[in-house]
């Protein structure tokens, strides 16, 4: 893996303001990640392929990631990226809107990561489940969302991405399967491991 090419991506990506897993939240995943050796992680939202190719460094020899990104210009981006770092062989980016792509998917995942539009969270944590492994973990990044979801935030604007990833935390607080932690790194990370 070409390390050097993986931080310039990190740092255009900052610089265009194109939303990228923050550091103390790969931290912590890297972790989980680390312990559990996945040969097959599904990650949805792909953006530009930066957090996939930070996966990649935690895969069971032979591993795959299977990410999905609706956006055309990042799914370009994303390809010509995981080119550049040399990860091409790990990484398959499946191009369209992730609501209709994860129905049809039918392969059995070691980790999921949830990273694509907050107002589908219940719906992308439904498919997650039919898929997950036992002793899998559901990962969902920005779950606190800038604080709204804690609060009694009630703008209009915001107010069906607040109420879904609500939701999402009631689900995966209530579920007798999985054991979840909410952890306040980054802008909110939700852990749900899934019970034998």
């Amino acid at each position: 893996m070409n390390q050097q090419e993986l931080e310039k991506i990190k740092q255009k990506a900052l610089e265009e303001h194109i939303p990228i897993i923050m550091d103390d939240t790969l931290e912590v995943m890297q972790k989980y990640l680390k312990e559990m050796k996945p040969e097959r992680i599904l990650e949805i939202g792909a953006a530009v392929g930066y957090s996939a190719m930070c996966f990649t460094k935690f895969l069971a020899e032979n591993g795959r990631i299977d990410t999905i990104e609706r956006e055309e210009e990042r799914v370009k981006e994303a390809k010509e990226n995981i080119k550049k770092v040399g990860v091409e062989d790990k990484i398959c980016i499946y191009e369209g809107d992730a609501v209709e792509i994860l129905p049809i998917l039918d392969k059995k995942y070691d980790a999921v990561f949830i990273d694509a539009a907050k107002g589908k969270y219940p719906f992308f944590l439904k498919e997650s489940l039919r898929m997950i492994k036992p002793n899998g973990i559901i990962f969902a990044d920005n779950i606190l969302y800038k604080g709204y979801v804690l609060s009694d935030y009630n703008k209009h604007k915001q107010r069906t991405a607040v109420r879904n990833l609500r939701e999402y935390i009631k689900e995966v607080s209530e579920n007798p399967n999985l054991e979840t932690e909410i952890l306040e790194v980054g802008d909110g990370l939700a852990v749900s491991r899934i019970k034998k």
